[in-house]
């Protein structure tokens, strides 16, 4: 799934505030947010998990995003001529009552846009479903596509962009314009989620001020994003805490420099079902 298996992604967890918050703004084309089809009119409206995941797939509200996964999809990797691609947004991958949810980057364009799930096909979802399985968090260690029988136990898989990118690079636009998806959706999730693992600095920088306009109450000043760095978000509303990890994204160049291990990402992942519950019970 990961868009940066072929680039490095910046983990510094800088701010880019090139683009509005609203994503309203069209610097690369992106759909308007008056659009019937706009993420801002449509996702809010989805009244389930399930609802929300038919909807994203036919969003079609930032014309780079749209032409380039539909031509990945014609053209095909050699090595995968033979099958029929994807080639639409990628929804979230999990049970509806996930107490813990895993925040990527986006699809990758012959990892999730060809076979349609996220983490799956392509290295970086091997990685992490991988992990996922040693920490007890999935029913076997590889995903390789959608038919497979792979289950996620209490996570849930999502990404601030649901389109495979160009240059395995969303632009800051097109990330804003794909939030109200991610916010619906943890909004969705929110009567069981319990923590929130996000997967590199892009997802945080995504993440944050989706939890912020949700009325989660965070850390001042915010915390930067790093590997293993910690807080804990707190809702007026109900009381409820989110905590919230970081963690070096399982991209190829990160896993080939050793810069995130499977140790260090099953660490992680271990630490985070602790923080959700999802150890209780288990041997």
């Amino acid at each position: 799934m990961a868009a940066d298996d072929a680039a490095h992604e910046d983990d510094t967890g800088r701010e880019d505030d090139s683009s509005p918050e609203d994503g309203s703004g069209h610097a690369d084309g992106s759909g308007h947010a008056d659009d019937a089809g706009h993420p801002a009119r449509r996702a809010p409206g989805c009244g389930s998990v399930e609802e929300l995941d038919g909807a994203v797939t036919h969003c079609r509200a930032c014309p780079r995003l749209v032409e380039w996964r539909e031509r990945v999809a014609l053209t095909r990797r050699a090595a995968f001529r033979g099958e029929e691609y994807w080639g639409r947004p990628v929804p979230g991958f999990g049970p509806p009552d996930a107490a813990l949810a895993v925040v990527g980057l986006a699809p990758a364009a012959h990892g999730g846009n060809r076979t349609g799930r996220m983490f799956t096909g392509d290295p970086s979802g091997d990685f992490l479903i991988a992990a996922l399985y040693e920490a007890g968090l999935a029913s076997q260690p590889t995903s390789v596509h959608a038919g497979d029988g792979l289950r996620l136990h209490g996570v849930r898989l999502s990404a601030p962009v649901h389109c495979a990118p160009p240059d395995n690079k969303p632009t800051p636009l097109e990330r804003d314009t794909c939030r109200p998806w991610l916010a619906r959706e943890l909004e969705l999730l929110r009567p069981t989620l319990r923590t929130v693992v996000v997967l590199g600095g892009f997802g945080w920088q995504a993440l944050l001020p989706v939890l912020a306009t949700a009325g989660w109450r965070l850390p001042r000043p915010r915390p930067r994003f790093g590997h293993g760095v910690r807080f804990t978000a707190y809702h007026p509303e109900d009381g409820r805490e989110l905590a919230v990890l970081g963690c070096y994204h399982p991209s190829q160049r990160n896993t080939s420099t050793r810069r995130v291990t499977a140790p260090m990402l099953v660490e992680v992942l271990s630490h985070a079902a602790r923080l959700a519950g999802l150890d209780e019970g288990r041997a």
